[in-house]
């Protein structure tokens, strides 16, 4: 391959030509313009149209005014660091476990990917596994629940804004997708400095099999959106949530919704993180085109399946 081994960069971890980001990312002078959604808006009206906008067009938006506090987010950010500067040794005590389906757990730079995780459920709160939550730093539970206490409100409105949309009712799509009993998987990413970032990617092209992401970057940018034919950079908001539209919400719209495909991309000099938290149905829940979006003239785009087929039919590479 290419410059394999190039300025210290194991070969396994160079990209192909035609994924490098020195061939692929956006160079010119306007950046992709992401929709910014302030979610304090009065009128429920324009606050629902800004969010089908933004879903049916480039299924990312940016949200501002949500409600969680700076300083919730500013300690989400803290203990997640401080966990990723403990010694590799303390960190392989939440290693995922091998004998498991499940992801949870600490990984190190997975299928030649140049990041380290801690994938961990925070809601609801049946759902969560303690054993993979970090004991230092000794706050890093405390923080964490406080965040998903926050976070569940914002994914409520989300949500009820989505269904309107639709011309549902505020409650419908939250049902269809598992209502109290959608699991938020957060996934804290750690991208450690890179000698050649243009040669490699933080995670590779995709779209989150979820129904949508919630996700909060660092201050160094790295994530980037796919539209027509080049990728964009996405612009850094300070203690704006980052939404991606996900598969679910869209075979859910009929197709309405678009799932937004991107990438992560990493930095020479600093280290990026981010916690993307990831609503997924229950693995036993059936996902379709929504009955009241489908008849003769609109028929369903994608098929109806259990949650848990069709992510492990994506994350094996088998077609729908």
């Amino acid at each position: 391959m290419e410059n394999a081994g190039a300025e210290g960069v194991p070969p396994e971890f160079i990209r192909p030509k035609n994924e490098q980001p020195r061939f692929t990312t956006f160079q010119g002078p306007a950046p992709l313009p992401v929709p910014v959604v302030n979610l304090r808006v009065a009128e429920t009206e324009k606050l629902v149209k800004e969010v089908v906008e933004a879903s049916s067009k480039l299924g990312l938006f940016q949200v501002v005014n949500h409600g969680i506090p700076s300083e919730v987010i500013e300690n989400l950010q803290r203990v997640g660091r401080q966990f990723f500067e403990l010694p590799v040794e303390e960190k392989k005590a939440y290693a995922k476990d091998p004998e498991s389906k499940s992801i949870e757990g600490y990984g190190s730079k997975l299928r030649n990917r140049w990041v380290d995780h801690l994938y961990t459920k925070i809601w609801p709160p049946s759902a969560i596994d303690y054993r993979f939550w970090p004991k230092n730093p000794p706050d890093y539970r405390e923080v964490t629940e406080d965040y998903a206490k926050h976070l569940h409100e914002v994914v409520n409105k989300l949500l009820s804004c989505l269904s309107m949309g639709l011309g549902l009712g505020a409650e419908e799509l939250k049902a269809a997708v598992g209502g109290e009993e959608l699991v938020y998987n957060m996934k804290i990413n750690y991208y450690p400095p890179c000698p050649r970032p243009d040669l490699v990617l933080g995670v590779p092209a995709h779209s989150d099999l979820c129904a949508f992401t919630v996700l909060i970057p660092n201050q160094v940018p790295g994530l980037q959106v796919f539209r027509d034919g080049h990728w964009y950079d996405v612009a850094y908001i300070p203690n704006a949530l980052i939404i991606h539209i996900g598969d679910q919400i869209e075979i859910l719209s009929n197709g309405t919704y678009k799932a937004v495909l991107h990438r992560s991309v990493v930095n020479k000099e600093s280290t990026r993180m981010s916690w993307p938290v990831f609503m997924e149905p229950p693995p036993d829940l059936e996902v379709g085109p929504h009955p009241k979006l489908v008849n003769q003239q609109n028929p369903p785009k994608y098929k109806t399946k259990k949650y848990g087929d069709y992510a492990y039919c994506k994350l094996n590479k088998i077609p729908q």
